[in-house]
C-alpha cells in the first residue's frame, strides 16, 4: 500500500496531467501543490510511483504521466465525485423537464451528458426484461379492427392495429380491456403470457377468437420490444482528445458504432452503482485507450438501464462521475413521474 503522501503525489499528478495535457515534473509539483515536502522528496516518491507502476515517463528528460494503474487508483480513492453548481442542476432539470416522450427523454439526455462531460455520452433505452407494465389500452377503429396499445412504468409506448374475423362490440371491448388490465398492470413482462392464457376461456364462445388474437398481438409485442437499444451522441467530441489516442481515434469510432459492443459493456456493470472501467480494463479491444463511467438509472430503486460516457484515460474523473451521476438521477425522477 501507498503512503498517504505518497497518494497524494499521485493525485497531484493526475490533476496536473488532466488540466494541462503536459507531462509534470517535480518542480512544477512543489510550485503548485502544497505537499509539505522539499522537490527532493517528491522526486524520491515519484521514483517509487513509477517502480509501482502508477507513473510513466513517456520521453527522456520529460515529466511522467499517469497509467492506466496510476487512474484506477486515484479513482479508487478518491474522497467523492465533484458535485455540480446550482446553475449545472437547474440546467439539466428545466431541460429535461421539457421532453415529451421517452424517445424525447433518451435524446435530451444523450445531448446534455455529452455537452456537460465534452465527451461520447451514451444512453440504453430502459429494458423491457425488468420493466412493467402500466396500462393496457384497446380502441375500436371499425367493427372489426381494434388498436392496441401498451403502457410500460418507463413511459415506453407501443401501438398495434388488429384486425379481426368478426366485429367485437363495445360492451365486450370495455370487458376485455377491464379484465386485461387487471391482471397485467404492475407485473412484469415476462408474467405476463401465465397471468393470461386463460383469459379467452371467460368469454363467450362467439368472443373467444377475438380475445386469443388480441391475446397473441400482445405477447408478439412483449417479445419484440424486449431487444435492448441504445442511442450515442456526442462522437464528434473525441477529436478533441487525438493526441490521447495512441495512432488513431479509428478503434474508438469502430467500437462506438457497433451497438452490440456497448451494451455488452453497459451489461458488465453488474449493479446500479457507479462504475469505472479504465483502458485494459475495457475488454473490447477498440475501447482500452478510453476510460467508461456508466451508472444506472430508473423509475424506482432498481435500475431499468445503464448511461454513461466514454473518453480518454486522461479524463476528469470526479468532475464526469458527478455529471453523469446528476444526470441519472434526474432521467430516473422523470420516469417516476411520467
Amino acid at each position: 500500500m501507498l503512503s498517504e503522501r505518497r497518494l497524494e503525489v499521485l493525485r497531484a499528478i493526475v490533476q496536473d496531467y488532466v488540466g494541462t495535457e503536459e507531462p509534470v515534473g517535480s518542480k512544477a509539483l512543489t510550485e503548485r501543490h502544497r505537499l509539505g515536502v522539499s522537490p527532493a522528496t517528491v522526486r524520491n516518491d515519484m521514483a517509487v510511483l513509477e517502480d509501482e507502476g502508477f507513473i510513466a515517463q513517456p520521453h527522456t528528460s520529460a515529466g511522467r504521466i499517469p497509467t492506466d494503474k496510476g487512474y484506477r487508483l486515484f479513482v479508487d480513492k478518491l474522497a467523492g465525485v465533484k458535485p455540480l453548481s446550482s446553475p449545472e442542476r437547474r440546467a439539466i432539470q428545466n431541460f429535461l423537464d421539457g421532453a415529451v416522450d421517452l424517445d424525447d427523454v433518451v435524446g435530451r439526455t444523450v445531448r446534455l451528458l455529452a455537452q456537460l462531460t465534452r465527451q461520447v455520452a451514451v444512453v440504453q433505452y430502459p429494458s423491457l426484461t425488468r420493466s412493467t407494465v402500466r396500462h393496457v389500452e384497446l380502441l375500436a377503429l371499425a367493427p372489426a379492427r381494434l388498436m392496441l396499445v401498451l403502457i410500460t412504468d418507463t413511459g415506453r409506448v407501443e401501438q398495434r392495429l388488429i384486425d379481426c374475423q368478426v366485429p367485437f362490440g363495445e360492451t365486450s371491448l370495455a370487458d376485455l380491456r377491464a379484465r386485461l388490465n387487471s391482471r397485467v398492470v404492475g407485473r412484469r413482462f415476462a408474467d405476463v403470457p401465465q397471468l393470461v392464457q386463460d383469459l379467452p376461456e371467460s368469454f363467450e364462445q362467439d368472443d373467444r377468437g377475438t380475445v386469443s388474437t388480441v391475446l397473441s398481438v400482445l405477447l408478439e409485442t412483449l417479445v419484440e420490444e424486449t431487444e435492448e437499444r441504445l442511442m450515442i451522441g456526442g462522437t464528434a467530441n473525441l477529436t478533441r482528445f487525438g493526441h490521447d489516442f495512441p495512432l488513431t481515434i479509428r478503434p474508438v469510432l469502430e467500437a462506438l458504432e457497433e451497438h452490440v459492443v456497448m451494451l455488452k459493456l453497459l451489461g458488465e456493470a453488474k449493479d446500479s452503482g457507479m462504475t469505472v472501467r479504465i483502458g485494459h480494463e475495457n475488454a473490447h479491444e477498440g475501447l482500452a485507450s478510453t476510460s467508461v463511467v456508466t451508472v444506472g438509472y430508473g423509475s424506482g430503486d432498481e435500475a431499468v438501464a445503464k448511461l454513461g460516457v466514454v473518453g480518454p484515460t486522461r479524463m476528469d474523473y470526479p468532475g464526469t462521475m458527478g455529471a453523469v451521476r446528476a444526470v441519472a438521477r434526474y432521467v430516473g425522477q422523470i420516469l417516476a413521474e411520467s
